[in-house]
């Protein structure tokens, strides 16, 4: 997608141009960050055997490392952005999964008080700032809000694509078909960005949340066993390919922060 909004002008030049274009090579690398979230958090949880409790715990301390020296760097820098996407998609695919599956809440559940959780704090958000699109993330308290966000749309996506692929205790479509219902969701979204007059804000965060599950499933697609309709790639190999593609795509497709707000 192009970019989703205009900037107010008196946004301070120093926190505006943190946030990145977001072009098509934007949401190829989300996507598969999205994948390797769900690949590394398995491999970690379930591989290595250290259960969804430690594994979150591990991955929400990589997390509040990277996230804090995101908020505390004063200019775009595209790797350490990448590192804190993907720390929320590992720490998203752990939390999930400790929700739905430790505490026995159920995916249907999970989702329920993960839609819940990220609807209030895009309400605060809005209230507190005015506005929750990326081009007004110009301070610092904007882009706490930010990150939280991206954080339990993460989380969520994890929830809700286990939910439509599950078999026993969701909709039961699989990982493929779920896949390819996640795809149509974001290619409906890019039409509506478009040829209509919605909100580009809006469908920018249903396009984000969209990636996750979309993400979510490619990765259970791949490292599942074979009697459940994955591929039963090793977790490890999977994560290994899909960090080497995204340092990668990140060398070669543009990666720049938002042009409007370095004008600012």
């Amino acid at each position: 997608m192009a970019t989703i909004s205009t900037i107010e002008p008196t946004a301070p030049r120093e926190w505006a141009s943190k946030a990145p274009q977001i072009t098509l090579g934007f949401w190829i690398i989300k996507i598969a960050a999205t994948t390797l979230g769900e690949t590394g958090g398995d491999a970690v949880t379930m591989s290595m055997n250290l259960g969804y409790l430690v594994g979150t715990l591990i991955f929400a301390a990589i997390f509040l490392v990277a996230v804090s020296a995101q908020i505390r760097c004063d200019r775009f820098r595209p790797f350490l952005f990448w590192a804190v996407i993907i720390a929320t998609t590992t720490v998203g695919t752990t939390l999930a999964d400790f929700l739905d599956r430790s505490l026995r809440i159920g995916y249907l559940g999970g989702s329920t008080i993960l839609s819940v959780l990220l609807l209030f704090t895009l309400a605060l958000w809005h209230r507190t700032l005015g506005s929750v699109a990326l081009a007004r993330i110009d301070s610092p308290r904007a882009e706490m809000f930010y990150w939280a966000t991206v954080l339990f749309s993460q989380t969520l996506g994890t929830a809700l694509g286990d939910w439509t692929a599950d078999p026993a205790t969701g909709l039961g479509v699989g990982y493929e078909g779920a896949a390819l219902i996640f795809g149509a969701g974001l290619f409906v979204v890019a039409a509506l960005y478009f040829w209509s007059r919605l909100s580009h804000t809006l469908l920018f965060w249903i396009a984000f949340i969209l990636t996750r599950p979309l993400g979510a499933t490619v990765g259970d697609l791949l490292d599942k066993p074979v009697a459940d309709g994955g591929f039963a790639l090793s977790r490890y190999v999977a994560t290994g390919v899909l960090a080497a593609f995204i340092v990668l795509a990140v060398l070669i497709l543009p990666q720049q922060a938002d042009s409007r707000a370095a004008s600012a």
